[in-house]
């Protein structure tokens, strides 16, 4: 089996080499990169599976690069963000603009390991996701409803992709903050209750697969 292919960005040469050498002993393939620019070359090249990204960077920032891979690369793309500027408004920054985590240095390497691995089980989930009339292609972003295309915004999309990849389990309302807009808590999560309603509509007579727990959230049964 080969090895899964990290792409490090990271322009500290002593937590470059750390992270390089605990990476490579726990069974990762390790490209490094130390600037922006090498780092967008790298991308392209390479074709990793999960990316571990600073902030401050040489040349290209890492929000910036961020932006890059949402924007050019992959939405799907597992991106870690591991920099040492912790404020609220960097984080937020950060899982808003699409990285799947944020860690704040100094970290316990023990625990980016652990997020780096669930980060790649997820990654492992079917592609292709169907229940119902249902038929959702991930990686294409493509719904069907009884083989007839059905056209969904980027956040109704998601919306409904994490309801059907964990069909029969209740999802809260925070917990859809934070899986499909970034956010753990905006104080008002009614936002949520206007994208089911908006999904239901789109959905037509299937819209009642997605079902309201009281108090508690939606799920797909």
């Amino acid at each position: 089996m080969s090895k899964r292919k990290l792409l490090l960005i990271e322009d500290d040469p002593h937590i470059s080499r750390f992270l390089k050498l605990e990476l490579e002993h726990s069974g990762y393939e390790i490209i490094l990169a130390v600037t922006g620019d090498q780092a967008l070359d790298l991308l392209e090249a390479e074709e990793p599976d999960l990316i571990i990204l600073d902030v401050m960077l040489p040349v290209i920032d890492g929000f910036s690069i961020l932006r890059f891979i949402r924007e050019e690369v992959s939405e799907e793309l597992p991106v870690i963000m591991l920099t040492a500027r912790g404020e609220v408004n960097d984080r937020v920054k950060g899982l808003k603009g699409g990285a799947d985590d944020y860690v704040v240095k100094p970290f316990h390497i023990e625990e980016l390991l652990a997020r780096i691995e669930a980060l790649l089980r997820r990654q492992k989930k079917p592609r292709k996701l169907n229940y119902n009339a249902l038929e959702m292609d991930v990686d294409k972003r493509e719904l069907l409803i009884s083989g007839k295309s059905v056209d969904l915004s980027k956040t109704e999309f998601d919306l409904l992709r994490v309801l059907l990849e964990n069909k029969g389990i209740v999802m809260s309302k925070n917990k859809l903050l934070e899986i499909v807009w970034g956010v753990e808590d905006w104080g008002n999560p009614n936002v949520v209750e206007v994208y089911v309603n908006y999904l239901r509509k789109k959905l037509g007579k299937h819209g009642n697969l997605i079902h309201t727990v009281r108090g508690v959230g939606y799920v797909i049964k």
